[in-house]
C-alpha cells in the first residue's frame, strides 16, 4: 500500500528541517492531537500510541542529508516505512513531502488506509507549522 501526503512549506531551510526530523524527540510536535502516548526509546527510535490504535514503534532506518529521512516500523506485524523528502524552497523555507509504503494483506489495508492517510496528512500539516 502506497500513500502520499501533500507537499507543504516549512519556515525552516532544508538543513534545519533535516536536523529537526533526525531528532526523534521532535516527532512529538508533529503528532496528531489524538496521541495518547509518546516515548523516546533510543537516539533513533520512538514509540507512539494514537487513540483507538495499537502502539507503534518507529526508528530512523536511513538518512540522506539534507534531503531524506526514512522512518520504519520495528514490528513485523505492521511492516511499513515513511519516507520524508525535504526540498530546498527558499532562503528560510523548505518543502516537505511524505510517502508511506506498507506491506499489508488486503483486509488490513482496507481497514487502515483511511486512518493512515489522515495520520500522514497531519504529520505533514504539522511540519508546515515549523
Amino acid at each position: 500500500m502506497h500513500l502520499e501526503s501533500k507537499k507543504v512549506t516549512t519556515g525552516k531551510n532544508q538543513q534545519e528541517t533535516f536536523d529537526f526530523l533526525t531528532n526523534v524527540k521532535n516527532y512529538e510536535q508533529l503528532m496528531p492531537e489524538s496521541t495518547e502516548k509518546f516515548e523516546v526509546k533510543a537516539e533513533d527510535r520512538f514509540l507512539f500510541g494514537l487513540k483507538g490504535m495499537p502502539e507503534i514503534q518507529l526508528e530512523i532506518k536511513e538518512t540522506k542529508e539534507p534531503e531524506l529521512v526514512v522512518l520504519g516500523s520495528t514490528s513485523d506485524k505492521f511492516n511499513f516505512s515513511l519516507n520524508i523528502h525535504i526540498e530546498d524552497a527558499a532562503e528560510q523555507q523548505s518543502e516537505v513531502f511524505m510517502e508511506f509504503d506498507g506491506k499489508f494483506n488486503a483486509m488490513m489495508a482496507m481497514m487502515v488506509k483511511g486512518p493512515l492517510q489522515k495520520f500522514i496528512n497531519t504529520l505533514s500539516e504539522n511540519a508546515a507549522k515549523l
